[in-house]
């Protein structure tokens, strides 16, 4: 089935809910590293989803209420966001799909309020995403 190619400048939308921890999501932005171009715009290959990094996202993750920070990633794509049949430079070109995996790393830790102020342990969460692609027309599979 085909699908929406990914361009450069493409949104990275994160979910709130990583487990049980919330997070208040920044957009992250793709970049391309793909020759070919749609609408002037290089397209995404496999590969550029793992240079998305949006640092400096709040999050909680009760009874940890005191918000902490950390940084959301991509973590693996779906099988749906990986076309089978169109490549370029011989990786595959990036579909818009579903929804991959996401992973939030913890930068500064949530913490209990007073007079606990324990910190939140949990190094990472994880969590789900989706692209918003402004290619509308031209599509893979």
């Amino acid at each position: 089935m085909s699908d929406i190619i990914l361009i450069d400048g493409d949104i990275v939308n994160f979910l709130p809910p990583f487990g049980k921890a919330i997070v208040v999501p920044i957009p992250g932005q793709m970049k391309a590293g793909g020759k070919a171009s749609v609408q002037g715009k290089n397209v995404c290959i496999d590969g550029d989803e793992k240079n998305v990094s949006v640092p400096g996202c709040m999050y909680t993750a009760p009874p940890y209420t005191i918000p902490g920070t950390g940084t959301l990633k991509i973590g693996s794509l779906a099988g749906d966001q990986k076309a089978k049949k169109m490549k370029d430079g011989g990786k595959p070109v990036l579909l818009k799909g579903k929804q991959f995996n996401a992973v939030f790393e913890v930068m500064s830790p949530a913490t209990m309020p007073p007079p606990a102020g324990t910190p939140d342990s949990t190094p990472k969460y994880n969590g789900k995403g989706m692209f918003v692609s402004t290619n509308l027309k031209w599509k893979a599979s």
